[in-house]
């Protein structure tokens, strides 16, 4: 597993779901179809990814396409670190 998908789940796990046990959805499973998080955690993962990562979030940014699962937001960082 690539470091940047271990340090979001970590996040989430601890931050989101209060969770000892790790994360447990697939990279691929959408946070708002599973009720993961709801709009104000989108905002501390937006906050951790950029304190974390070193990225700037754009507030046009801050869409599904981009925070909507662990694949997506590892994506994203990528591309933003390129």
């Amino acid at each position: 597993m690539e470091k940047i998908e271990s340090k979001i789940k970590e996040f989430i796990s601890e931050n989101i779901l209060f969770s000892d046990n790790g994360y447990p959805y697939q990279d691929q499973d959408s946070f708002l179809e599973k009720g993961i998080v709801d709009s104000m955690n989108v905002m501390e993962i937006v906050a951790y990814v950029e304190d974390t990562f070193g990225v700037h979030v754009e507030d046009l940014e801050i869409t599904p396409a981009n925070f909507d699962s662990i694949a997506s937001i590892s994506t994203y960082i990528r591309q933003k670190q390129n």
